[in-house]
């Protein structure tokens, strides 16, 4: 009896115990839903997902991504059929809005779709939950569309800060990408930081919808002109991010933007949907 007794009462201990580690709400169920399945909380592993604008690489490859979603010029699901692009395509649900069919058709002739958030925020400074709303709900939405979750990120405006880097982590994102260059509406390079000339390992951000002079296929066709007399070609972004070291927490910048979130505050309301500026 005195076994069956001390037995019973351990096993009460242990549940006691069990009950008292475990917190009253996880931060990652904020918004009703549990953190992706094999990335845990960006708290419990110690690390942040890292930054990037540039991959070290070896390999003569460069990278092309869209953000937003406001393009639908049809010659460009041909032009990356035709040259079998590896582009990925960071998207805003707010702006794909019912065009999601388009690039179900994209995602098919070899585009990646990646996180955009849901409504294009400036993200930096806005509190965990709203954060993690809008990052985790786009990874929701592109789960939901396409059976994928998104492993690249890339916040509104290029601005973010630690903040956002825990409720990426949290949401499942790898790799927060941000861009060296960028391909203006006349289909000329700006450059952010380094040299003037495109580089192996460069992220280029091309503009978003069809502008007065040039459609993204001709953009898209001039750019990979410039790339091809380089002597490099286009490589798949995810491929070469996942090797990138983490973030530690302490040594997280607070934004790595020239975009400061007041300057994208101020500026988001005269830009007309889908004219957004090349990488926000």
């Amino acid at each position: 009896m005195r076994r069956r007794a001390a037995g019973t009462l351990c096993a009460g201990l242990a549940l006691l115990a069990a009950c008292a580690a475990s917190p009253e709400e996880h931060p990652g169920d904020a918004d009703g839903r549990a953190p992706a399945t094999g990335h845990p909380s960006a708290e419990g592993r110690g690390h942040l997902p890292p930054v990037v604008d540039h991959v070290p690489t070896r390999e003569p490859v460069v990278f092309l991504t869209y953000d937003d979603g406001a393009e639908r010029d049809p010659l460009f699901v041909g032009l990356v059929r035709e040259r079998r692009l590896p582009v990925s395509l960071f998207l805003t649900d707010s702006v794909v809005g019912p065009g999601y069919a388009h690039f179900a058709r994209l995602r098919a002739v070899g585009a990646s779709l990646q996180n955009h958030t849901l409504d294009h925020p400036a993200l930096r400074g806005l509190p965990y939950a709203g954060q993690r709303a809008e990052i985790c709900g786009q990874q929701h939405k592109l789960h939901s569309r396409f059976g994928v979750r998104p492993r690249l990120f890339r916040p509104p405006y290029g601005t973010y800060d630690t903040t956002t880097l825990r409720a990426a982590a949290d949401c499942g994102i790898r790799a927060v990408v941000l861009w060296r260059v960028s391909l203006d509406g006349d289909g000329e390079l700006d450059y952010r930081r380094g040299e003037p000339r495109l580089r192996p390992g460069d992220i280029v951000s091309l503009p978003s919808g069809d502008t007065d002079s040039l459609t993204l296929a001709e953009r898209t066709r001039r750019l990979l002109r410039e790339i091809d007399t380089r002597g490099l070609r286009v490589g798949r972004l995810e491929d070469h991010v996942e090797n990138v070291p983490e973030t530690a927490p302490e040594s997280a910048p607070e934004a790595a933007s020239e975009n400061t979130p007041e300057a994208a505050s101020a500026s988001a309301p005269e830009r007309a949907p889908g004219r957004r500026a090349a990488g926000n």
